[in-house]
């Protein structure tokens, strides 16, 4: 006698957790455009890697004899996985089992794939859709009672939810309606993704915001230009396969965990590859814009850029690049918008940011253009200069290496913004770089307003004063009191960034860092 029959019940119980939520609702699934939970897994991890754990956890009926009878899966399916070669946690929620809310729940199984990662020290990757285990009004009903949120053991997932971020990198893709619990654990990652045409994410949805007097769709409500914009979400594609493209990329970048620092790859490109066009990249006009975008991917290895967050604070370019295969975190100003000027959305960017670099030990590069912070009554009702000082504390408690080029303006207190403070860091100069307590525009009438009203000619008067001081404004006239160490040819600056990231690699430290990212 042998334990055959058990294993043939095991095989049956797996059989009816494959059909999930059965065909009808998997159909309606596919008509939405949306893939399962296990098509997902299988397209977003290598061929074959996927090692499910308690797949056979859910609520089971039996005959009168005690067979089984029946079978409801748990609508979370979780376990290991490879990714790229490299070992992850996979948890994502099943919508096709009570659209992934709490009726067909079971707590610790999200619960497990959280400590799974942090324990293991595995990045994990949260596939969200529904309320991600969250409540549901029926709850009540088919338990009796009213939970508490959180409760008795229920903190568990939310300590997780968060405290995974100073511990593992942290991805969530939000592939369809996420509310509630589920919004709250997408947006608590560190690169979080959506779908443009099939999905949507708030705290509340149209039925209960209609409540009001706000009649509004998915889309309307909370669909990708409304999170992306408003940060709570980092990125946009068109289609499923993207999202995990795009999370294959991320995680690319980065450690397995704190613990550990992030790989150097190869690289075919010359660090002392010189680009011509840099030369004359920044116009000599003040108030000409130009594209920061192709000067980033000049410095860095070809190709490499990944950015992140690109509809939420303008003024700031942020994402992920190498310099000779050694990952680094760049910021860039983008005058494009306010020309560069810090809004509190771009201060709020600025210190999430740099918390992602401190977090993971990645060498910050930051090409600096900020004519300082954005003026007028939206910047005072929006409390910039707050935001602006939490960015200045983000920079300043910073531990890693960093790598300052300004390549235009440096402005105001924000202009003070550039390095940590307190600490050496490398920074460089372009000769089109210029700086100051304000720029001369818009300064000049205040400071010299006796003697314009005293000129009998007052633009001509006032172009004089603002030739005289653009000469004084030079670079090369600061640089001779050594308050700015090197002014360089542009066409050198990858070159000088390489090396930087050369000597950034050997001062790297693993370990929980003081201040580590938050939502």
């Amino acid at each position: 006698m042998n334990w055959q029959p058990e294993l043939n019940e095991l095989r049956q119980r797996e059989a009816l957790a494959q059909a999930m939520g059965g065909p009808d609702k998997v159909h309606r699934q596919h008509e939405g455009g949306r893939l399962t939970v296990r098509e997902r897994i299988s397209q977003l991890v290598d061929t074959g890697s996927f090692h499910e754990v308690g797949a056979i956890a859910g609520k089971a009926k039996y005959d009168s004899e005690g067979k089984l009878k029946d079978f409801t899966p748990s609508n979370c399916v979780m376990g290991r996985a490879m990714l790229e070669g490299r070992p992850v946690v996979v948890v994502g929620d099943d919508f096709t089992v009570r659209g992934g809310s709490a009726d067909a729940t079971i707590r610790e199984k999200p619960i497990m794939a959280e400590r799974m990662a942090a324990d293991l020290r595995l990045p994990i990757i949260r596939i969200i859709e529904g309320s991600g285990g969250g409540g549901s009004v029926k709850t009540i009903e088919t338990t009796g009672r009213a939970n508490l949120p959180g409760g008795v053991g229920g903190t568990w997932l939310y300590h997780h939810t968060c405290d995974n971020l100073s511990r593992v990198p942290v991805v969530a893709l939000g592939l369809g309606s996420v509310a509630g619990l589920g919004a709250a654990r997408l947006a608590a990652s560190h690169y979080s993704v959506m779908t443009k045409g099939t999905s949507a994410m708030f705290v509340a949805g149209p039925p209960v915001v209609k409540r009001l007097g706000q009649d509004l769709s998915k889309q309307e409500l909370g669909g990708w230009e409304i999170q992306t914009r408003s940060g709570a979400i980092d990125h946009a594609v068109d289609t499923e396969e993207e999202a995990f493209a795009a999370a294959r990329r991320f995680l690319s970048y980065l450690p397995a965990s704190v613990e550990e620092l992030a790989e150097r790859c190869d690289c075919t490109d010359d660090p002392a590859r010189v680009d011509e066009a840099l030369l004359s990249a920044i116009p000599r006009n003040l108030r000409t814009p130009y594209r920061i975008r192709p000067i980033i991917e000049s410095v860095v290895d070809r190709g490499s850029f990944f950015e992140i967050g690109r509809q939420f604070g303008r003024p700031i370019v942020t994402g992920l690049a190498r310099l000779r295969g050694l990952p680094v975190a760049v910021m860039a100003g983008d005058p494009h918008f306010y020309a560069g000027s810090w809004t509190a959305d771009t201060c709020a960017k600025v210190v999430r940011f740099v918390d992602l670099a401190e977090t993971f030990h990645l060498p910050v590069v930051y090409l600096m253009d900020c004519p300082g912070f954005m003026i007028g009554l939206d910047a005072e009702r929006t409390a910039t200069i707050r935001w602006g000082v939490r960015a200045m504390a983000a920079v300043n408690q910073s531990t890693v290496p960093w790598c300052t080029v300004i390549i235009r303006n440096a402005f105001g207190v924000a202009g003070v913004v550039h390095q940590p403070a307190g600490r050496f860091s490398v920074r460089y100069a372009w000769p089109s770089a210029r700086w100051g307590s304000l720029p001369l525009e818009g300064g000049i009438e205040a400071a010299y307003r006796a003697d314009l009203d005293a000129a009998p000619d007052r633009e001509a008067k006032m172009a004089e004063i603002d030739r005289r001081l653009q000469q004084l404004r030079s670079p090369l006239r600061t640089a001779e009191a050594f308050w700015v160490e090197e002014i360089i040819d542009p066409r050198q600056t990858r070159r000088l960034l390489c090396e930087f990231g050369d000597r950034a690699e050997k001062l790297r430290q693993p370990g929980i860092s003081r201040f580590t990212m938050r939502p």
